[in-house]
């Protein structure tokens, strides 16, 4: 084996802190000799998917190109230097011959570039004896000397938290977790694209907000210097989108980041996006039968089909998609009736199914919602849609026309425990609607921080006139999650939160 093949198979056995020092040291003799490491421009005239799609014809052609990208291979064979370089639509063989590049610019490549490194290739196209179609190089230029090594290419990256705190090096290790970020543009676009075909307009409201509102959560608190005040990052954009349809809006719709202080896990993150969209004269059964013709649509679009593999399980997205009421899924797994139960008896029965709750402090929506989400939501895997919650657990809500103690609500359960999106039939009553903040108010009063705020501007809005209007918000990041068979929502941010680490400089 070539003694510079050795070289570079020995280089990827040193420490990071050698590896570092040497790659240095060739920047510094790159400049020394006039060499620029950094230039600014470049001039590919064609990808790698267009140099293998046309290679037939530009072979015979003998058409000079230029491609751009970064070396992940370089093999070398006395007078011969083979090499690979990848840009993002893919990767292709290079080759230096000493007897055509010159002795100088050969050298160079031979003992100052290193894997990782951005290149610039211009020459023309050709099959070696093996078969592997290549670029014959007439002119190389050096684009950005990289002075750490790639993770090593044969075994990728595996490490979870290297993963996801360093995606850069997730994604030029592992080509699956490109797949994954590629196919969530898809699922956005086809998202976008559906609900504009609907006549929905696209909108946008503040992420800096001085009341948070529009759902149950606990939010994240900042000052602003000029106006000397708190703010806060928005835990939804509900109440502004609803100020929006009180304006004249009928058809609108927000896609944008959510933020919220709570714990992380599989299926959260502190940081997400999610989609909200509101309808005029509309209320949530109907909502709930555009829902699922929307999803099945992106479903398909994306998919190819309306069955998706998930966590072992296939799921069949087919409807229509069976509905149960909240009081009626409850009372399938237990032995009790949620409707007018008392706060006592409630714990009591919750105990006694040993569910872990901070009983203490609970409210009785958080303890409906403890109740649901163990007997409930955790079993579903099959799409299916839950309605009608107690009011204790939605002060957004209109009540139910046939029983007041619950509200016009519907979530989406599938995949085993997730909540896909959730929506209703807006409460549109302002006196109704202040009422229930003051019952929020007392609930954060009493040390519950994830109960609402009153928000006084929203009221007025609401007193200037809501029409019938039903509303749906979707985490978008669960969805992804659905589609690409990811374990977590780690796998589907690229860069999702976690305890800093700070590398050496």
């Amino acid at each position: 084996m070539p003694a510079r093949y050795l070289a570079h198979m020995h280089e990827t056995k040193l420490n990071p802190l050698e590896e570092a020092h040497i790659r240095n040291e060739k920047l510094q003799s790159l400049i020394d000799a006039g060499i620029a490491t950094y230039p600014a421009a470049s001039h590919r005239t064609c990808m790698v998917v267009d140099a293998r799609t046309h290679f037939d014809a530009w072979t015979v052609e003998l058409k000079t190109i230029t491609l751009c990208g970064r070396i992940l291979t370089i093999r070398i064979h006395g007078g011969l230097i083979f090499f690979n370089v990848q840009d993002a639509s893919g990767a292709m063989q290079g080759l230096l011959k000493l007897d055509t590049i010159g002795e100088e610019q050969f050298n160079v490549f031979q003992n100052k570039l290193d894997p990782a490194d951005f290149v610039q290739i211009t020459g023309t196209l050709f099959i070696t004896n093996r078969g592997e179609q290549t670029l014959l190089v007439s002119e190389w230029t050096l684009l950005a000397k990289a002075l750490l090594p790639l993770p090593d290419k044969f075994h990728g990256l595996k490490d979870i938290e290297t993963r996801f705190r360093q995606r850069e090096l997730d994604l030029i290790s592992n080509p699956d977790v490109k797949i994954i970020f590629k196919k969530r543009s898809r699922i956005i676009r086809a998202l976008r694209a559906a609900l504009d075909a609907e006549g929905f307009e696209e909108v946008e409201t503040p992420m800096l907000q001085t009341i948070p509102g529009g759902t149950s959560a606990k939010p994240f608190l900042t000052h602003h210097n000029a106006l000397d005040i708190d703010i806060y990052l928005r835990i939804a954009p509900e109440l502004f989108l609803k100020r929006l349809i009180v304006g004249g809006f009928e058809k609108i719709y927000e896609l944008g980041r959510i933020f919220r202080n709570e714990g992380i896990d599989w299926s959260h993150n502190p940081e997400f996006t999610e989609l909200e969209f509101y309808w005029a004269y509309q209320e949530y059964r109907g909502l709930m039968v555009f829902t699922e013709q929307l999803l099945q649509k992106v479903i398909q679009d994306v998919n190819g089909s309306l069955h998706v593999t998930y966590n072992g399980d296939i799921i069949d997205f087919t409807g229509p998609w069976p509905i149960k009421k909240f009081r009626d899924a409850i009372q399938e797994k237990v032995c009790f009736d949620i409707a007018g139960i008392e706060r006592e008896k409630l714990i009591g029965e919750m105990k006694k199914l040993k569910i872990d709750c901070d009983y203490v402090g609970a409210s009785m929506g958080k303890l409906f919602d403890e109740l649901y989400k163990e007997v409930v939501r955790k079993p579903q895997v099959q799409p299916l849609f839950i309605i009608d919650y107690p009011i204790e657990m939605e002060p957004l809500a209109k009540r139910c026309d046939d029983d007041p103690r619950f509200v016009q609500r519907f979530q989406l359960l599938v995949g085993g425990g997730i909540e896909l999106c959730k929506a209703y039939s807006e409460l549109n009553d302002p006196i109704d609607q202040l009422h229930r903040f003051e019952e929020q108010q007392a609930l954060r009063e009493k040390g519950d921080d994830e109960a609402q705020m009153i928000d006084a501007q929203f009221i007025a809005a609401l007193k200037h006139g809501l029409p019938p209007t039903a509303g749906l918000g979707m985490g978008i990041d669960r969805f992804v999650m659905l589609l690409t068979d990811a374990s977590s929502l780690k796998e589907v941010i690229l860069f999702p939160t976690m305890r800093p680490q700070n590398p050496e400089i």
